[in-house]
């Protein structure tokens, strides 16, 4: 007698199609790991930095190496193979800084997956609200040591954070259309509403 063998019924609890769709969610975890870890054990390292060192200098150049690793990470890596973002400034013959903001283009086959780009967003909004909370928590605890720490961790968690809205939002030119047609727009609301009533 023959055991009659259902095709469609799924080894082990997944089929082959739900295991390749897990594993294209997130295509980069190196990138993907290396960009939550830098900024995560910063903060970290400096919430738990009294139970792990006695040494103001330790912590506080712990807390540098890992903000500066994760300013490289995020601007020259994780950005780029993440969500397909990246800005730099450029220096021209004359001698003129230019701040360039790219993204990769829409029809692209290379598109960044949605596991990906949510780790990435996340990651880069939630932590310098971190560092926001740090900067007012030092100065109104008096630990002025810790200021110049904190600061940096703010203004590199920042500079990261303001190029990739730049990145996303297409460079200054949209960045102007967009405050000018919402502030239109605003305008307009408000010239119709007396005339509703």
């Amino acid at each position: 007698m023959q055991e009659a063998h259902d095709t469609d019924a799924p080894l082990f609890g997944d089929d082959e199609d739900t295991i390749r769709q897990r594993q294209t969610n997130i295509r980069h975890p190196l990138a993907t790991f290396f960009h939550l870890f830098f900024r995560i054990s910063a903060i970290l390292v400096y919430l738990f930095c009294e139970l792990l060192s006695n040494s103001f200098i330790v912590c506080m150049v712990t807390i540098i190496l890992l903000l500066s690793c994760d300013f490289w990470t995020v601007k020259n890596v994780s950005g780029r193979l993440l969500v397909g973002l990246r800005w730099w400034n450029h220096v021209a013959e004359d001698g003129r800084s230019h701040w360039v903001f790219e993204s990769r283009k829409a029809g692209s086959r290379k598109t960044a997956s949605g596991a990906e780009s949510q780790l990435f967003w996340l990651g880069l909004i939630v932590c310098p609200i971190f560092w926001v909370v740090f900067v007012f928590s030092t100065v109104f605890s008096f630990k002025i040591k810790w200021l110049a720490v904190v600061i940096m961790g703010l203004v590199l968690q920042w500079a990261n954070l303001y190029g990739y809205i730049r990145c996303k939002l297409g460079g200054t030119n949209n960045m102007k259309s967009m405050a000018t047609n919402y502030f239109g727009v605003q305008l307009f609301k408000t010239m119709k509403r007396p005339e509703e009533l």
